[in-house]
């Protein structure tokens, strides 16, 4: 008997040492990305068809959103809330920029892109490229997307994307500060985005 609560004594040590170990790791990684820049390196082009790099979130706090033209119903709401709070917290587009990068680049053009933000905002700049680059980028953003087919006995035909559907929200150096969720209460995301261009 002593035996074996010796034994349970040592496992539970082993266990907090585990635990211990464990949790400075996830402490260091959360500092870290904190503090390095959100995101990964990438080479896409605006709706412009000018080249665009990770670069283009830095200098300005930046609201970053991930979707798709053929989007029913959070894309266009979401670009239609963020041109409103935008225009209210920083009425001279000199404190805050915006970015959609689309999740189906094999639709999305950049002409086709630009061609659907600009019927709704001015303030938000289209993000397109290659399927396998865009790719990339979605992962390096830690964003979900996934092509759901409108037919599941044709998996080659029609189809929606299934996304993250929050703003992301980055300071002047690129780094994560927080997101702004689907339907959240606007008077929140407004102080979100205020607390966000005061640094």
């Amino acid at each position: 008997m002593k035996t074996v609560r010796v034994i349970l004594w040592a496992a539970v040590v082993v266990m907090a040492g585990v635990l211990g170990w464990l949790t400075y790791q996830v402490t260091q990684s959360g500092e870290q990305m904190a503090e390095a820049p959100f995101g990964v390196p990438f080479q896409l082009v605006d709706q412009d068809g000018k080249p665009v790099t990770e670069a283009a979130f830095r200098g300005k706090p930046t609201a970053l959103f991930f979707g798709f033209t053929h989007c029913p119903e959070v894309c266009p709401t979401t670009l239609f809330e963020l041109d409103g709070w935008m225009k209210q917290v920083d009425p001279d587009a000199k404190g805050l920029q915006a970015y959609f990068v689309t999740v189906d680049p094999e639709r999305d053009t950049p002409e086709i892109l630009g061609r659907y933000i600009s019927n709704v905002t001015d303030r938000v700049i289209g993000i397109a490229g290659e399927p396998a680059k865009v790719a990339e980028v979605v992962k390096g953003f830690r964003v979900y997307a996934k092509k759901i087919p409108l037919d599941e006995s044709q998996p080659d035909g029609d189809y929606t994307m299934d996304h993250t559907a929050s703003i992301f929200l980055l300071d002047a150096d690129g780094r994560f500060k927080g997101t702004i969720a689907y339907g959240e209460n606007p008077e929140t995301a407004i102080k979100k985005l205020e607390n966000l261009m005061k640094g």
